[in-house]
């Protein structure tokens, strides 16, 4: 297990600038230390591993296992730790300008897939607490564990509180925030922005029939602007969308049919749970690297990116492909308890199509639109 951390911190070691910071550093480390979780096999970096820019392991499925004994399925597929440095807080309604009218465009911002957390230092006690994940019973034994670690001392002397956890969650964003392996933008897109790569036409066709709001329109929830200070597009808006994506077999809490998973309005989330006009929103992520994924959506329930594409485009066009038939009519959203199907998106292009229609994009098309998302991956 040793050589195994060692060689976890020098994969994330070597694919940046040393951590600016002694506070950094120590949040290298416990990101890196299984002894945090009930199992004591479970670390941080196992589900969000360097190596694969910080998404899930090459090796793992649909959801990983955690829990006290390593055995208990997650719900959910593991989104990345890249490009996580701002978001803004989560707000139950966000709005956008629409020529005279402020437009409101429901929930945004926050971390995690359903928004719970508001930064980085929060984020660190979701796993930690989770007990599909890291299994503790609560903040006091993830303290008494904190205690027991080698780095104790050293991060006792971070903070001028009481409380080791706290000075843990802020050196693990710390380690986020200033480890460049973190937001490496080393991608070929980020190559041509600056000058010093070109693009196909293969990939510049795809990049604009990614934007074209009658095509793909993808470009409507992963914006390609440059934010603040000219910084590269991280091509995510923070939004939520109900996108009635096809329920997920592979997932073990799926075999009791009438579990859902509704995003903002739970079961991770409690909060919301009475704000049915939000059940099935999961939070719009950065399309970075999303070539080198294995599971896509928030179950995992595609596992290429022509499936993914092709499930934009043929969602309402040729639901009988993509949902199970019930007495010869195709269950379109199936993943959700028929009371919430209506959050569905149903009117932004490409999901706006009725039964018979062409879809947006016609296979070539999709070839083009994947060769653009694969310059999005980064160079490590």
């Amino acid at each position: 297990m040793r050589k195994l951390i060692a060689l976890g911190i020098a994969l994330a070691a070597a694919s940046g600038v040393e951590a600016a910071s002694r506070q950094a550093d120590l949040g290298r480390r416990i990101f890196f230390d299984p002894t945090l979780s009930a199992s004591g096999k479970l670390s941080c970096a196992s589900c969000h591993d360097p190596a694969n820019a910080y998404a899930a392991p090459t090796t793992a499925g649909a959801v990983m296992s955690g829990g006290v004994d390593g055995n208990r399925p997650g719900l959910r597929a593991i989104p990345s730790l890249r490009y996580l440095s701002d978001p803004p807080r989560f707000a139950r309604h966000s709005y956008i300008d629409t020529g005279r009218e402020r437009e409101d465009i429901g929930p945004a911002g926050g971390l995690m897939l359903d928004g719970r957390a508001d930064s980085l230092h929060e984020q660190f006690l979701v796993p930690l607490l989770d007990p599909v994940e890291m299994a503790n019973a609560n903040v006091a034994e993830v303290a008494s564990r904190l205690q027991r670690a080698p780095y104790a001392e050293e991060l006792a002397q971070t903070t001028d509180t009481d409380s080791l956890v706290d000075a843990a969650a802020r050196a693990v964003e710390r380690f986020e925030l200033e480890d460049p392996s973190f937001h490496p933008y080393s991608s070929r897109f980020d190559q041509y922005l600056r000058g010093t790569a070109t693009l196909s036409a293969n990939e510049l066709e795809g990049f604009r029939l990614f934007s074209d709001p009658n095509k793909g329109n993808c470009i409507a929830c992963h914006p390609a602007a440059t934010g603040p200070g000219g910084r590269p597009p991280i091509f995510t808006d923070h939004s939520y969308h109900a996108l009635g994506v096809p329920r997920n077999p592979a997932i073990p809490a799926n075999s009791n049919a009438g579990f859902f998973d509704l995003g903002v309005c739970g079961p991770k989330r409690a909060d919301l749970k009475n704000e049915r006009q939000y059940c099935g929103y999961f939070k719009t992520p950065t399309l970075r690297n999303v070539a080198r994924r294995r599971f896509f959506f928030h179950n995992g329930r595609f596992t290429t990116l022509q499936d993914v594409m092709r499930f934009y485009v043929e969602r309402d066009t040729d639901p009988g492909h993509w949902y199970p038939t019930i007495n010869g009519k195709p269950l379109k959203f199936d993943d959700l308890p028929r009371a919430d199907r209506g959050n569905v998106d149903t009117s932004d292009a490409p999901l706006s199509r009725e039964p018979g229609e062409p879809p947006a994009l016609s296979e070539e098309e999709i070839r083009k639109v994947i060769a653009f998302l694969r310059t999005l991956s980064d160079a490590d």
